[in-house]
């Protein structure tokens, strides 16, 4: 097991699909928010938000500590710019973090983790342990989120218990 490895799961957060309606460019969603969409996948920060591009015109919206409403006034603020769907209690957030966090993940997604590649704001869709999973590089230290499907939650923790013991 590795020293100071940390799989922390983030509570309190606003998590919304947002899908750019037709003809619909990401700059005009961003300027009605007051935010950077990325195009492709890349993941951008900003006032306690992250923005994570997960396909063509699609992205995840997670906000810290988010109020109630926080999909609602998503979705009042994209009206006839996007459609808009709570993610919030659809998907579950990890953070890695620690000596290990690349290591751990490099083990599950054939992705390419060296730092010169994938780096803070660097994003992918993928699969681990059949799992389907949203990760982004949230830090240089390096910190990762990863986002899975509520109910591969369980699933996704065994596979980290499992991995985590083998490094």
């Amino acid at each position: 097991m590795v020293e100071g490895f940390q799989s922390t799961l983030r509570d309190d957060l606003g998590v919304a699909a947002v899908m750019a309606r037709k003809g619909v460019a990401a700059s005009a969603i961003g300027a009605a928010l007051g935010l950077e969409m990325p195009s492709g996948p890349r993941a951008t920060f900003a006032d306690q938000r992250t923005v994570v591009g997960t396909g063509p015109g699609t992205w995840l919206i997670i906000a810290d500590d988010a109020e109630p409403d926080f999909a609602e006034d998503l979705a009042d603020r994209l009206a006839g710019l996007a459609s808009v769907s709570d993610q919030s209690s659809g998907y579950t957030i990890r953070r890695f973090s620690g000596p290990g966090a690349r290591t751990l993940l490099q083990r599950g997604a054939a992705i390419d983790f060296d730092p010169a590649v994938f780096s803070k704001g660097s994003a992918a869709t993928t699969v681990i342990s059949h799992i389907g999973v949203i990760l982004w590089q949230a830090d240089d230290m390096p910190a990762y989120d990863c986002a899975v499907f509520r109910s591969f939650d369980s699933s996704f923790q065994h596979w980290i218990d499992q991995s985590i013991h083998a490094l």
